[in-house]
């Protein structure tokens, strides 16, 4: 059964992947419905549909799409105007709405810039560093496998973001560069049906699965809303091979079937 928060978040991981950005601008219900999502009064659903924008806008040809978008930036407007929200809420809101109302010829930026640029988005005023972790999660079979395994995530403190690929039933992780891998299986573990091996490269390139010991680690419990940090240049899977390892069999995933459901879902339950 799709809600809003399911479809936002399936539509915030495949923003995620750089060639789905396109399509998903393109389309004639996931946009408008982004924007609808900007006025709800859940703040999960608010900031999985800030992440979703803000993603999209990292593809430069989107942007005076979504700018043009209607209510687009009033609804941004309002919402960095909204009051009892969380800061990391305001704070993407308004750098979707910066990047949107941004001059359509900006001067080129050098790399220092482009960093900075970056950082400002996706690093808190704490400055620690994030990394970020590739897991296949045995029994993730369903929508309940995967809301329990979101249950467990967001309850370790330290975890910051993740993202699905239910196909392949893998788990894109970012967490603080601190907090043990373990941490994460040990929480998946806790549920009782799922399990989890991280994804990682060998010497040869080929991507393994490296076993994750869920001993008696002591989670750190996290209530606090996860901020948002950046994906490192192949920082996951990473390269390890000091553990015993066993070859991966990843499925295809397929998005275009689920992105046409999204878009009826949306049209639907929000016709303008």
């Amino acid at each position: 059964m799709m809600d809003a928060l399911s479809v936002v978040s399936q539509l915030r991981d495949l923003a995620s992947e750089p060639q789905n950005r396109e399509v998903i601008v393109q389309d004639q219900g996931c946009l408008p419905g982004l924007v609808l999502f900007l006025d709800h009064q859940n703040p999960e659903v608010l900031f999985a549909t800030l992440q979703t924008l803000r993603y999209l806008a990292e593809l430069p040809p989107n942007i005076s799409t979504m700018k043009n978008e209607l209510g687009m930036m009033v609804s941004l407007e309002n919402l960095m105007a909204r009051e009892g929200l969380s800061v990391d809420i305001t704070a993407l809101a308004q750098e979707v709405y910066d990047i949107l109302n941004a001059p359509t010829n900006p001067a080129p930026r050098t790399p220092e810039r482009e960093q900075r640029k970056k950082s400002q988005f996706f690093i808190n005023s704490t400055n620690k560093k994030a990394k970020s972790v590739t897991l296949h999660i045995q029994g993730l079979d369903s929508s309940d496998q995967r809301g329990l395994c979101e249950e467990a995530l967001l309850k370790v403190k330290g975890v910051i973001s993740f993202t699905f690929q239910m196909a392949s039933k893998r788990c894109t992780v970012r967490i603080r560069s601190d907090l043990p891998t373990e941490s994460l299986a040990t929480a998946i573990a806790a549920t009782k049906v799922l399990s989890a091996q991280q994804v990682v490269k060998n010497e040869a390139g080929e991507e393994v699965y490296l076993p994750l010991n869920p001993s008696g680690l002591e989670v750190p419990q996290n209530s606090a809303l996860p901020d948002y940090f950046p994906e490192e240049e192949d920082e996951s899977p990473e390269k390890k091979t000091d553990r015993a390892i066993s070859r991966t069999t990843a499925k295809v995933d397929s998005n275009g079937s689920w992105l046409n459901a999204a878009a009826s879902f949306l049209t639907k339950t929000f016709y303008w």
